[in-house]
């Protein structure tokens, strides 16, 4: 059982167990999140796909840890004018253990 969530403006394919690394959200270590932002969940050989999320569908997962990215440096230089701008960039970055994946099912005809 696999599913897609998204989470600061990305997609991120998760399943129980994974330990994946997205952009920072609030919170401490050990705390408990639950995304419901999912975009497709594949269960038992079935897909559900979103329109744009699944209704009923959420993940759950624990904050492992605020971590930043590796450094990114930046430089600005105008050529010919003596201006040289070096600076840097570190993201912050949360680890999370995905704990569950639920999806209510909803009764009715799914059109097959």
């Amino acid at each position: 059982m696999y599913a897609v969530i998204k989470t600061g403006g990305k997609q991120c394919r998760v399943s129980v167990g994974d330990i994946v690394t997205i952009e920072k959200i609030d919170g401490a270590k050990g705390d408990v999140v639950v995304f419901d932002n999912v975009l497709l969940v594949v269960a038992e050989g079935h897909i559900h796909i979103g329109a744009p999320v699944v209704t009923g569908a959420t993940v759950t997962g624990e904050i492992v840890a605020q971590t930043k990215a590796p450094k990114i440096a930046v430089f600005h230089m105008k050529r010919r004018k003596g201006h040289r701008k070096k600076t840097g960039h570190r993201q912050p970055l949360t680890r999370m253990r995905i704990r569950d994946i639920s999806l209510q099912e909803e009764t009715g005809n799914h059109g097959a």
